[in-house]
């Protein structure tokens, strides 16, 4: 009630698909719901509601099946939780990454790239839908690297975050770039890790300045 704005007679025997979820949501709810009344059990299940004063909030639910006292479904219960706050700064967050000057990419627990920013785009040449789902390690990392990389992250992963790891990244191009990266862990609101955050940077120019001027060194000792 507090949170929607209705007081319960204003919504006791109503249609609740057809009167208080917006149309664009009105199907899948209603499919929720559904299932639910065939046993089918839905968890974490998201989608808009608009209050009593219009405006837009983020639900998060779990639908149980209702039963009576001989197990027979009498309906669905809902126990919703408000994530309008935690959605606003996921889209923060996201576009915060997404706009950096720095190359930056990320990957779920199974090493499956989930972000991918405009500057690794412009960088690597590989755009978002090439790269999302894929598995970073194997698909972009040149075989000499992969095992190294790959501990890298499987570090994150437990907590231990690395800092300037350097690496070859090939684009999609072919041409060969050394990174510099910072691989940070990721996690959830609860605290649990879900993933890795990779913040990079383009170092080779200045590697082949290094090489460059390593040569001219030898050359005046020779």
């Amino acid at each position: 009630r507090k949170l929607v704005g209705y007081n319960t007679d204003e919504v006791m025997d109503k249609n609740l698909v057809e009167e208080y979820i917006t149309t664009d949501y009105q199907a899948s709810v209603q499919a929720v719901l559904d299932r639910a009344l065939h046993g089918e059990e839905t968890a974490n299940f998201e989608f808009p509601l608009i209050t009593k004063a219009g405006a837009r909030i983020e639900i998060l639910l779990n639908a149980t099946t209702r039963r009576d006292e001989h197990g027979n479904i009498i309906g669905v219960v809902g126990i919703g939780q408000d994530i309008t706050f935690r959605i606003a700064q996921e889209r923060e967050y996201s576009n915060l990454i997404n706009n950096a000057n720095a190359p930056i990419f990320g990957v779920d627990n199974e090493g499956m790239v989930n972000v991918w920013n405009q500057c690794a785009m412009h960088l690597v040449g590989y755009s978002t839908e090439e790269v999302m789902g894929h598995r970073l390690v194997e698909e972009f990392i040149t075989k000499d690297y992969q095992a190294s990389v790959q501990t890298v992250l499987d570090k994150a992963l437990d907590g231990e975050e690395t800092a300037n790891f350097e690496f070859p990244l090939m684009t999609k191009a072919g041409v060969r770039l050394e990174v510099l990266l910072n691989a940070t862990t990721r996690r959830d609101e609860q605290g649990n890790i879900i993933g890795v955050v990779g913040i990079g940077q383009d170092i080779t120019g200045r590697i082949a300045q290094e090489r460059e001027y390593s040569k001219l060194i030898d050359s005046a000792n020779a």
